[in-house]
């Protein structure tokens, strides 16, 4: 029996190191900000470029009317929208990814699938850009969902001649339908005169880019301040590829949105003194690449040129969205064809880099990110493991450790009592 009181001592001695690994656990959960945020994922890693506003203009068109301060940049999400890879810099690829196409010379660029959402590859997909009348996906989406698309609309001077930027040339005193401003505004670079007509049918310049930017919000494309309805520079415009595909996405839902955007040309009628003509549409990757749905093209000095590009092929539709994208050595429309080759090439059960989510994150009861959930690329949504809640919320590991701590400390101080009552008999 010499042995017992090596027992016992042994006993308290370990019980009183696990009362004190509970205590310092326990503060930990209190005071580590590791516990206290999550599955915490910064938005950008610290050498990512452009993650608060666009890079500087290279003219004075964004200066604010006198008057009026600049806008201060738009908040920064902590978690990326659509997964914690949507925050890393540069490429971001799945695994063992075949080699990006060398002629793609963007600064941002996005390759999904238009039907589960999945996110295939991308480069810097939250960085903060210019968007060039790719915006107009947005403006659209505004026009569709609260105007009859066959109501006439009377073009103004205000519209046709006042308007400063490139028109596609609709008479003063003409009548077109919404859905042919419509076509103007989506085939054609830049058409502020149908632009300027369909806002005015939205209640003006200040309400059109209030429902813009509240859709963006909605929709969960938070990169996005809409400054100007026709994607020309101002005050505080930005977006991302990240956001432009979202919009795309939603808008080719669409129906009326899905026909004009694929359309490869518009015709206008003759109106008072004005002839009939027709507008091609700017995107060549339609006349040019198999499988081609549609898309949209834009430039302006400070955003440079923005393209969108979608196409079908084997049962499949992804889109492609590239931000400052240079025109040489390789034609904008090329390097948006490299890139939906790049992801066509990719097989149906790749694991997305991330997702194109439903809604604002938050805003939905459906889970919105893959911080949350994932849709693989059969539709299916399923639990990303990597962002499993927690059992106890913000300090769910460490309580669930300090319960464990406990559990085996009353359990040696049980097992003390035990062989002590043994020795006494």
């Amino acid at each position: 029996m010499a042995s017992l009181p090596s027992v016992r001592l042994t006993a308290h001695r370990l019980a009183a190191a696990l009362v004190v690994s509970v205590c310092m656990v326990s503060t930990a959960a209190v005071l580590s900000p590791a516990w206290a945020s999550p599955a915490h994922v910064q938005r950008q890693q610290p050498s990512c470029g452009n993650q608060n506003v666009p890079p500087p203009p290279v003219d004075s068109s964004e200066q604010p009317q006198a008057g009026k301060p600049a806008p201060a940049p738009l908040p920064v999400p902590e978690r990326p929208v659509g997964g914690p890879r949507l925050g890393e810099c540069d490429n971001v690829l799945p695994e063992k990814a075949p080699t990006v196409p060398s002629q793609v010379n963007a600064a941002s660029w996005i390759v999904a699938d238009l039907d589960t959402g999945a996110v295939l590859a991308a480069n810097d997909p939250h960085a903060r850009h210019r968007p060039a009348s790719a915006i107009t996906v947005l403006t659209a989406m505004v026009a569709v969902q609260e105007l009859d698309m066959d109501a006439p609309v009377t073009v103004t001077k205000e519209d046709a001649v006042d308007t400063e930027g490139d028109k596609i040339g609709l008479a003063v005193g003409g009548k077109y339908t919404v859905k042919q401003l419509l076509r103007g505004m989506l085939l054609v670079d830049s058409a502020v005169d149908a632009v300027s007509a369909l806002t005015r049918q939205l209640g003006g310049t200040e309400a059109t880019l209030a429902k813009m930017n509240a859709l963006a919000a909605q929709i969960g494309a938070l990169d996005t301040r809409v400054a100007t309805a026709s994607g020309r520079d101002g005050p505080g415009m930005s977006s991302s590829v990240y956001d432009i595909a979202l919009m795309v996405r939603a808008a080719m839902r669409n129906e009326n949105f899905s026909e004009i955007t694929r359309a490869r040309s518009a015709n206008f009628p003759m109106t008072g003194s004005k002839s009939a003509f027709t507008v091609t549409n700017d995107n060549k990757l339609l006349a040019n690449y198999s499988g081609a749905i549609g898309g949209k093209t834009g430039f302006t000095a400070n955003a440079g040129n923005a393209v969108i590009g979608m196409a079908s092929k084997s049962g499949r539709r992804l889109v492609t969205v590239l931000l400052r994208a240079e025109a040489r050595p390789v034609a904008t429309w090329q390097q948006a064809a490299k890139l939906l080759d790049y992801g066509f090439a990719m097989k149906s059960d790749v694991k997305p880099v991330g997702q194109l989510v439903e809604r604002a994150p938050g805003t939905s009861s459906t889970p919105e990110t893959p911080a949350q959930a994932v849709r693989d690329p059969n539709g299916e949504t399923v639990m990303d493991p990597s962002a499993a809640p927690t059992a106890f919320g913000n300090v769910g590991g460490p309580l669930t450790i300090a319960a464990g701590v406990l559990l085996i400390a009353a359990l040696l101080i049980y097992l003390q009592k035990k062989v002590s009552r043994r020795s006494r008999a």
